[in-house]
């Protein structure tokens, strides 16, 4: 391995070619945009043989990749914020198809107002598109996740399509040292893709055609039989990766710090962790039992992790940097939805922050473990916080 220091659309981009995908759809969107022009220098160098094709726009990019993978060939694409809603329609069609597509989303907010900051938004609103979602915390987990991904998407008893998830410019244009694995490992960790069915004028078949109802409902149900069998796939590759490459995340769901004896604990997915981590670390030292559950995949969403530690703590609260119109966060929701009827009933809180890109700061980490453990202590309000609004009344530690 050699370690070099480079950008996470940099990680992302050394992480395509170690994966050697045999076509790759571009179109560009700030932050996003140096990845696929990272991938056209490698193209160009010859140091990546593949089937690069310009598009005119991100729907028409994952249309691309679409065709190239009923082909039976691996495929890859990058995209962020408005890109990827106005890829929205061929998400769907991408999961339906049962296509391993991996693609890259640069979580950035949406607009109006316009933004190019990080925002989670984004990437939930895919969230009932079939297409497996994970957050990733740094570089190198960007770029092991990249390796991971496919070998994940492509297994017969999966054949879903991955978004991996960076917040952009905490990542995408941030630089830090990352192992860049021997491509001779990669290859034998991650094969070539031969899937069993695909387009073949030789033997033709039908893909993606007019099912009446009584059938359709049975093409749904095998999707989320195979994002259930995801998890326990993610698990074993996480492992897997860990033997031949010395790196794991977790078990590949969820990551826990510092949770085996903590009695509150506070969930987040994305760049938030390494900060929550620190006030962890600090908080440790006060004497105060506080942890971190980092969580990693979104989509299969790891409700044992969930109802394990949950057993386990006073309360949880749950950082996240998006939001809903509807009752409370979509990872609290989650959270919620995996406890009921499990007999644990402790209080989960959930505060919105970053919004927009803003700075999560230590101090508004420690805030919202003082909030949540007097939660835990005195049963106080448990509603969404919409944390640091600048409203007037702002207390001083959320400024």
């Amino acid at each position: 391995m050699v370690k070099q220091v480079i950008t996470g659309n940099m990680a992302t981009a050394m992480g395509t070619r170690l994966c050697r995908p045999a076509v790759i759809s571009a179109y560009p969107i700030t932050p996003q945009t140096t990845i696929v022009e990272y991938i056209a220098d490698f193209v160009a160098d010859g140091t990546l043989k593949t089937q690069y094709v310009k598009v005119e726009s991100e729907h028409s990019a994952m249309s691309c990749c679409i065709s190239a993978s009923n082909t039976g060939v691996r495929t890859f694409t990058a995209t962020s914020a408005h890109g990827l809603l106005l890829m929205h329609e061929m998400l769907e069609w991408a999961a339906g198809a049962r296509l391993p597509i991996v693609l890259v989303n640069v979580n950035r907010a949406n607009g109006p107002p316009w933004s190019v900051w990080a925002d989670h938004h984004d990437t939930i609103m895919q969230r009932d598109t079939g297409w497996m979602s994970i957050f990733c915390e740094n570089n190198q987990e960007i770029l092991d996740s990249m390796i991971m991904a496919f070998k994940v998407a492509e297994d017969p008893d999966i054949m879903l399509p991955m978004m991996l998830s960076e917040d952009a410019f905490y990542l995408s244009h941030t630089s830090e040292p990352v192992d860049v694995p021997d491509q001779a490992l990669v290859d034998k960790f991650l094969p070539e893709y031969k899937p069993e069915h695909f387009l073949d004028p030789e033997n033709p078949k039908g893909f993606g055609s007019l099912v009446m109802p009584p059938q359709y409902m049975e093409f749904r149900y095998k999707m989320a039989e195979s994002m259930d069998l995801a998890r326990e796939k993610i698990r074993k590759v996480n492992d897997e990766f860990y033997e031949v490459f010395g790196r794991k995340y977790g078990n590949g769901l969820i990551e826990e710090y510092r949770c085996d004896d903590a009695e509150v604990v506070l969930v987040g997915a994305g760049t938030n962790a390494s900060t929550v981590r620190e006030v962890v670390d600090r908080m440790r030292d006060e004497g105060h039992k506080v942890g971190l559950a980092r969580l990693r995949c979104f989509r299969p969403f790891p409700y044992e992790e969930i109802r394990d530690l949950a057993k386990r703590v006073k309360a949880i609260g749950v950082f996240e940097r998006t939001y809903t119109f509807g009752y409370q966060g979509p990872f609290t929701a989650e959270i919620k939805g995996a406890l009921y009827g499990t007999g644990v009933d402790i209080p989960i809180k959930n505060y919105l922050l970053g919004i927009g890109g803003r700075d999560i700061r230590t101090k508004h980490v420690r805030a919202v473990f003082e909030d949540i453990m007097k939660v835990a202590e005195q049963g106080l309000d448990q509603e969404t916080k919409w944390f640091g609004l600048l409203d007037g009344n702002t207390p001083e530690e959320e400024l």
